[in-house]
Order: C-alpha cells, then sequence, then structure tokens
C-alpha cells in the first residue's frame, strides 16, 4: 500500500538501495584493430591477407555491420576477423573470444552472421562447370594425364560432428562408427569447388547423395557437355566414369591410371580445404549450423583460390575404402570403352 507523505513507495526505494549495493560496473574491453598486423601474421591467424580481409568486410558489410554504435559495438571488419579465426582454428569459442578480446557469446553471434551471410553468395563464388568456359575447363583436365571431355572430378568426403541428441543420432553414424556429414563437392583443374551438397548424414552412401543431386538431374536431362570422373563407389554411367575393377594389361590399365591422377584433384581440393579451415576436422555444433559452416567454407575457399592467397602445405588424403558399385548402366560402359579405344589403345 503506498504512503501518502512519500513521493515513491518504499518498496521501489529500496529495490534502488539494493541495485546500487550490487551493481557491476561495466567494463568496455579495448580491442585491437585486427588489421594492424603484418601480413604474415594475418595469413596464419585468418587464412587470408590484408587485402583478402578488406575484400571479405567489404563483401559481407551489408549482412553483418552493426545496427548499433552504442557500447562500442563490433565493427564489420572485426565480426570478419572472428569468425575467420574460427574457421582456420577450429578452436572453443571462448579461445577465439580471449585471441580477439571478445566475450564467448559476442564470438558465437560473429561466427554465425558471417557463415550466414557467406551462404547467400554460393551461387556467385561456387558455379557449375566453373566461372572458366567448358572448353578451357576439359583443357585443363586434359592435360593433367590425356583424359579427355572432362568436365569436374567428384567425391565425398566425412566432416566430423558431435553426436546429435534425439532420435536421428543413428543416422549420422558413419561406416567407420562416427559421426559426420557426408559432403559431396565436385571441383575443376585448379581446385575450384564447383558444386557442393552439405546436407546428407554420414551413414548415406556416395552413390546414393548423387543419385539424388540436383547436379545428377541437370546431366540426366543432358544440360552439360562433358563427364565427370568418380571413384568405384559411383556407379558407370554416359556421363560418369568410373574405374575398371578388374582391369586387363594394357589399355584398360593405362586407362585406370590415368583416371587415378585427373581425380586426383578432389582430393587435393579436399586437402586444401580442410588444411585451410581447420574447423572441418571436427565441428562442434548442431548438424544443421555444421552444413552451413561448411558451405561458408566452399565458399571462402573458392574466394582464397580465385584471389591466389597463399595455399597451405596439403597432408596426403587416405583413400575411402567404400565397396565398390556393381550397378553400372550399359550406356555407361559402352562409352567408357569407346574413350578405351580411342584414346589408351
Amino acid at each position: 500500500m503506498s504512503c501518502p507523505f512519500l513521493r515513491e513507495q518504499p518498496i521501489a526505494e529500496g529495490a534502488r538501495v539494493i541495485r546500487r549495493v550490487f551493481r557491476i560496473q561495466r567494463i568496455l574491453r579495448d580491442r585491437q584493430d585486427p588489421l594492424a598486423q603484418r601480413d604474415s601474421v594475418l595469413i596464419e591467424r585468418y587464412r587470408f591477407s590484408r587485402e583478402g580481409i578488406i575484400y571479405l568486410t567489404n563483401l559481407l558489410d551489408p549482412h553483418v555491420k552493426s545496427t548499433t554504435h552504442r557500447s562500442r559495438a563490433l565493427t564489420t571488419a572485426q565480426t570478419v576477423c572472428i569468425a575467420l579465426r574460427y574457421f582456420a582454428s577450429g578452436t572453443f569459442l571462448y579461445t577465439c573470444g580471449d585471441a580477439e578480446n571478445v566475450g564467448k557469446s559476442a564470438v558465437c553471434r560473429a561466427i554465425r552472421k558471417v557463415y550466414l551471410a557467406l551462404k547467400h553468395f554460393l551461387g556467385v563464388f561456387v558455379v557449375f562447370p566453373s566461372h572458366l568456359r567448358p572448353q578451357v575447363v576439359k583443357q585443363g583436365f586434359l592435360a593433367i594425364a590425356g583424359f579427355p571431355n572432362v568436365i569436374g572430378t567428384i567425391d565425398c568426403t566425412h566432416i566430423a560432428i558431435k553426436a546429435p541428441p534425439g532420435p536421428t543420432e543413428g543416422d549420422f553414424v558413419n561406416r567407420k562408427g562416427g559421426h559426420s556429414i557426408n559432403v559431396q563437392m565436385v571441383c575443376d583443374s585448379m581446385c575450384h569447388i564447383t558444386n557442393v551438397e552439405a546436407k546428407w548424414p554420414g551413414s548415406v552412401h556416395d552413390s546414393r547423395i548423387f543419385r539424388e543431386s540436383g547436379l545428377c538431374t541437370s546431366f540426366e536431362r543432358g544440360a552439360y557437355d562433358g563427364i565427370l570422373l568418380g571413384d568405384r563407389g559411383y556407379a558407370c554411367r554416359q556421363y560418369f566414369m568410373t574405374p575398371f575393377p578388374d582391369p586387363n594389361p594394357g589399355p584398360q590399365t593405362r586407362y585406370n591410371a590415368a583416371l587415378a591422377r585427373t581425380r586426383a584433384r578432389i582430393e587435393m581440393t579436399f586437402g586444401q580445404l580442410k588444411e585451410r579451415f581447420q574447423c572441418l576436422k571436427r565441428l562442434r555444433v548442431a548438424p544443421d549450423r555444421a552444413c552451413d559452416i561448411i558451405v561458408a567454407c566452399a565458399v571462402l575457399h573458392n574466394i582464397a583460390t580465385i584471389r591466389r592467397e597463399r595455399t597451405p602445405v596439403v597432408e596426403v588424403q587416405p583413400d575411402d575404402d567404400l565397396q565398390p558399385v556393381h550397378l553400372d548402366q550399359p550406356s555407361g560402359r559402352a562409352a567408357r570403352d569407346r574413350i578405351v579405344q580411342h584414346n589408351f589403345a
């Protein structure tokens, strides 16, 4: 009940007294300019040079800039660098926050802003068959080992994730017993990623991912003039060449050797991608966010490759021991035999 002799209620005045006693003083951290470092330091921390970071800042500014300037809000450059540091290191959020002098929640928001912004540019930087003319792409592959009419090499790679909760947890267990996202990618002869499918759990076979992809539908409709190269985990089709399971000495053996040398470009691309962005060695996030981060790293990889950023030293990727697929289409076997006869006989 209010008192007629007091302007304010006693309860409200008591609350103010308690708040004043237990008030925590706000501390505004002094954040350094992330670009005030040497190029060698920037590349080590963020995988991009100063010019590359400025390019990304200008590109992503409309999508990630803060709507307020209160409380020393993060600039676009700081937001981009926080996300790049996480992608490059794959460390815990609080570790990135300590390095950039921001809180863990601010790091989480910055990373989410950046990878969602990069998804908007997927159709700009990841284009099949390439940013170049198809004939240039074919000549690039032909120069590797003499394999004709190739417009892309395809394979899948597993990106480890933490075990997701819920009834779908078993879907993400791959054949090695770990939890992962099975990601399909296609690249050209210069290790540009030209197609990415990052939405399938680790238990799904590579061949099923391709069969249900939009890329397969486009090839079935005859949208592209050229062929893909894959390993024995895929079925041989008219537009999709795979190795002979038991090659005879001579032309078939030479064909398999040329296919293996040419298809090695996708393994090199996986190696560069995972070495450049260490977070892809294991993502401690939910599967839907992991898929978004994978797509964002693919976009960043292409930007770095196009801009000729420093290429990381690539570790040799172990071959996936997939069960061979013996459902080769007759048209695929006939096309493979023609390639052998005309180019490797």
